[in-house]
């Protein structure tokens, strides 16, 4: 049983639109399920290049097949302050954000789903390969795709109005199903979207329309002795090996550390990137355990590690049962079960 055909029908599910094939054909899914459905596009920034208009064509041609309407929200201002600024002055503070998590919490489970409400919907449906059940969020089957990593800062008490209809499909089958739709059809040659929407090439272009990256500084080792340069400590984030020099460096060097104040890179071997101990504020916890066994995620593309966590003054304290190597202050600590997420935070330390 998937996962949109689970709830009870002749309710009204407005879906987030992107104009990509993800939430296209979710619409069309939920559509054939028997749901009342409604798209709305987010205008999340005030590009002038065609962007906007592309994707709003492409819901037209979708939205016109399925007879639906669909709507546009204006959610640049908040965009802005929650993610695009948050996104910038975390590099110039010397960590390294994860905007799609903040945007997920604040904007698409955030704003958008005040806006759902608004329009007397039941549900908000998104094109995200995750799954849910009401109370908790779960990996997706397509594990290539798996998106649960990015929401799991999302309110608990949001879960009972969100549906994800990528759950249980693959991405393959996605495009298939979207290849049999004539109206679809300009799918097949739509370039797949970045990770970050801003984000065109590298996260350095966007920090020099605010801020001065380009100041040289010194590279030094782990015991603060200057062994090299950088070109501007902005450049860099934790475990990152290029784009810096080491004088007489014959074996690799990965990036341990930034500082802001003195614009230095602390740089060392792989072995100084060993961290058994990591710390995580700002909790957002689908159970009431302040104890507890689990898997950990810390970073996107990390791989799961066992460890144990403590809670304490809405601090955690995560102790792996295996070294983990290039943990950045900035990411998000996410807590699985198998394959529930059970809880997550900001990485404050790591060591």
């Amino acid at each position: 049983m998937s996962e949109i055909n689970k709830l009870s029908k002749n309710k009204k599910v407005i879906i987030g639109m992107s104009g990509g094939v993800d939430s296209s054909v979710s619409a069309y899914l939920l559509q054939k399920e028997g749901y009342e459905v409604e798209g709305i596009y987010m205008k999340l920034h005030n590009r002038t290049d065609g962007y906007h208009e592309e994707n709003i064509s492409n819901i037209q041609k979708v939205t016109d097949f399925l007879g639906i309407k669909y709507h546009v929200l204006d959610l640049s201002e908040e965009f802005k302050t929650e993610v695009y600024d948050y996104f910038i002055q975390s590099y110039i503070d010397g960590i390294t954000p994860n905007p799609c998590v903040k945007c997920n919490k604040t904007i698409k489970f955030g704003a958008l789903l005040a806006e759902m409400k608004r329009l007397g919907g039941d549900y908000l449906a998104t094109g995200h390969y995750a799954k849910t059940d009401g109370e908790f969020i779960y990996i997706a089957d397509d594990l290539s795709k798996d998106q649960s990593y990015f929401l799991a800062q999302v309110a608990k008490d949001k879960l009972p109005y969100i549906m994800f209809p990528m759950s249980k499909y693959t991405k393959d089958e996605i495009k298939h199903i979207a290849s049999e739709i004539p109206a679809f059809s300009h799918f097949a040659t739509k370039k797949e979207s970045q990770e970050i929407c801003f984000v065109d090439t590298v996260y350095t272009d966007i920090l020099k329309q605010h801020a001065n990256i380009d100041e040289q500084g010194d590279t030094v080792d782990t015991s603060g002795k200057i062994v090299g340069h950088h070109k501007g400590y902005m450049h860099y984030t934790i475990g990152k090996r290029k784009g810096f020099y080491v004088h007489g460096a014959h074996d690799p060097h990965f990036v341990i550390s930034t500082n802001k104040i003195t614009n230095t890179i602390t740089v060392g071997t792989k072995e100084d990137l060993r961290v058994s101990v990591v710390k995580a504020n700002n909790l957002n916890m689908f159970i009431d355990n302040t104890e507890f066994d689990t898997t950990v995620k810390l970073r996107y593309r990390s791989v799961l590690s066992k460890a144990h966590v403590k809670i304490e003054n809405n601090i955690a304290n995560i102790i792996l049962e295996e070294p983990a190597y290039g943990v950045a202050s900035g990411q998000f600590a996410v807590f699985y079960e198998n394959d529930k997420v059970i809880g997550s935070g900001i990485i404050t330390e790591a060591n």
